[in-house]
């Protein structure tokens, strides 16, 4: 028993402490995200942490998620407005992206001077250019218009990749130009910096629906771009912008164990500041959302864990141990029993010998000769070495014993008494001999 508590106890420390390697998806294969995840996963190994990670390197959030659901991937990067799994949550916030719109003053396509738009609602019958080609900028774009009472189809929207910011800044046929990403994203600051040339000023467009985009779309939150955010001379902005944010998350579907997921996020949120050091992005690493009412709720391993109410690992596992404990107890009862049933037949043998002593002490005392006391003595031998091996097979106890002990003596002095009558000297006996033989010992003659 002591043997296999200690094998029990070798195997959950084993299991519960060797590293569980994550699959995470995330892309595109040059993007930041990716290098981000990439050297997290380095300093997670640097630092033989219990949680390690392998990239499953994917063309963007939405394959990653496509990966996420179909089982392929444990845990992936996207952003929260996209077709999440029904089971998503979250277990940290990679950024905040914050849509940004502005509109250039200069001279359109036909040369005439054109003024910069100042509201969404002069979007209407506009041009106006979106970084990125995915549909989860154009959707967002859609839902903005639409909560500012403008019609999409009034609207013509054109899609420019990242690598063509500049192309999209210096189009003299666009009104407005659109990006989502954080404040310090590149690719804003690029195209801002194009849309200034040559010498046009910029107007921020607020999204003064914010509040009601939030409140009707969840995954969207109300938010703001402080003033100088995207340079200081001339400002810009020149003032406090309203606008609205989505959240670039790292799920998990909820089947991700608790305990995996609390120690991924633990040591997520321990490396970031040590990270942030070199990688600037490491810093906008947030905790997720841990309110039961949040738009995509966190993963219950996550939320222990920011929350202080993690369980340790006796509290998780006490009940296992007083289960086992209670069916050790039982099983060492049924063994028991099932021992004595097994050996009923020899506990019965041990109650004839008994017996059948008892009956040797009258055929004693009736003995006409001393070859027949020799006869018992012989017959008493027999019966006492079958009772020496009930009691080394356990089928009898020390109780059951000392009975035969008290018959022995009693057959002893009928033996004394009948070899007197027969008018020979009996030998003088010991009381060692007469007392309870031990285990190792074989009885010899009487």
């Amino acid at each position: 028993m002591g043997l296999l508590a200690f094998s029990a106890i070798a195997a959950i420390t084993y299991v519960t402490t060797r590293p569980v390697t994550l699959r995470i998806a995330v892309g595109p294969a040059d993007g930041n995200d990716k290098n981000l995840i990439q050297i997290i996963g380095a300093q997670f190994a640097r630092d033989r942490s219990p949680i390690r990670l392998s990239l499953r390197v994917t063309a963007g959030g939405t394959e990653s998620l496509a990966l996420l659901a179909s089982g392929k991937a444990d845990i992936a990067v996207a952003r929260g407005d996209l077709d999440l799994p029904r089971d998503a949550q979250s277990l940290a916030i990679m950024r905040k992206n914050l849509v940004v719109i502005w509109s250039p003053s200069g001279r359109g396509i036909t040369g005439k001077r054109k003024t910069a738009l100042k509201t969404i609602g002069d979007l209407a019958g506009r041009r106006i250019g979106v970084v990125g080609r995915s549909d989860a900028n154009i959707k967002l774009l859609k839902v903005i218009l639409t909560e500012a009472g403008v019609a999409p189809d009034k609207v013509k929207i054109v899609q420019f990749a990242v690598d063509q910011v500049a192309q999209m800044a210096r189009d003299p046929g666009l009104d407005a130009f659109m990006t989502v990403g954080p404040l310090d994203s590149k690719i804003t600051a690029d195209a801002i910096a194009f849309s200034t040339e040559p010498k046009r000023e910029l107007t921020f467009i607020p999204i003064s629906v914010s509040d009601t985009i939030a409140r009707k779309h969840p995954l969207y939150e109300s938010d703001k771009i402080p003033a100088s955010s995207f340079g200081g001379k001339p400002a810009r902005p020149d003032d406090e912008v309203e606008t609205v944010s989505v959240n670039h998350l790292i799920v998990a579907r909820s089947e991700l164990p608790d305990s995996t997921a609390s120690a991924f996020t633990r040591q997520l949120l321990t490396v970031r500041q040590r990270l942030s050091r070199d990688n600037p992005d490491a810093s906008k690493i947030e905790k997720p959302d841990t309110d039961k009412d949040a738009a995509l709720p966190a993963h219950p391993g996550a939320a222990a864990y920011i929350d202080g109410t993690e369980r340790t690992f006796l509290e998780k596992y006490s009940d296992y141990f007083w289960a086992g404990i209670l069916l050790l107890s039982v099983l060492g009862s049924a063994g028991a029993w099932i021992g004595h049933y097994l050996k009923r037949d020899e506990k019965t043998a041990n109650t004839a010998h008994r017996d059948k002593l008892l009956g040797t002490i009258a055929r004693v005392r009736a003995a006409g000769s001393l070859a027949e006391l020799k006869e018992l003595q012989g017959d008493v031998d027999s019966v006492l070495q079958e009772t020496l091996d009930c009691y080394d097979d356990g089928a009898i106890d020390e109780g059951d014993l000392k009975a035969v002990e008290l018959v022995l003596a009693q057959l002893h002095r009928a033996l004394l008494d009948r070899r007197m009558d027969l008018g020979t000297e009996a030998p003088e006996m010991t009381e060692s001999q007469i007392s309870r033989p031990r285990k190792i010992d074989r009885p010899t003659s009487l």
